[in-house]
């Protein structure tokens, strides 16, 4: 496979932040699995992260403008409910190579520090952290 992609989904990068803050992975990460309207998303995210992260109106409209506007999130489609418009966004291609790209940024990572302990004979704890 050429590097192409690689390079492409390096420049969005660039353009959007380097590394993926967790909330806007957690918005991308919602969307790869289906359209989702803007409520949606902060329920999804909050789902997602165990209630860590609790995205507000603003700030997750904010993101999405940001990522819309990065090429990363497209509208999909509109409704009418209750007579108020509910626009549901989805992952671009581009999008879901960045997600990609960063879940193998993270997993290497993950792999480096799992080594390390490993080495150091540093066993974690479940839900605790390290001791």
């Amino acid at each position: 496979m050429p590097e192409f992609p690689y390079a492409f989904v390096a420049d969005i990068l660039c353009r959007v932040e380097a590394p993926l803050r967790e909330p806007t992975f957690l918005i991308l990460t919602a969307l790869a699995g289906r359209p989702m309207h803007g409520y949606g998303l902060i329920a999804e995210v909050a789902r997602l992260s165990d209630g860590r992260i609790s995205l507000r109106p603003g700030t997750l409209y904010g993101a999405l403008d940001r990522l819309v506007d990065g090429g990363l999130v497209a509208v999909d489609h509109e409704d009418v409910v209750d007579g108020r418009l509910r626009r549901y966004y989805r992952l671009t291609e581009p999008g879901g190579d960045l997600l990609a790209a960063e879940v193998e940024r993270m997993r290497r990572n993950v792999q480096a520090a799992t080594a390390q302990l490993r080495a150091a004979k540093v066993a974690p704890r479940p839900n605790r952290g390290f001791a």
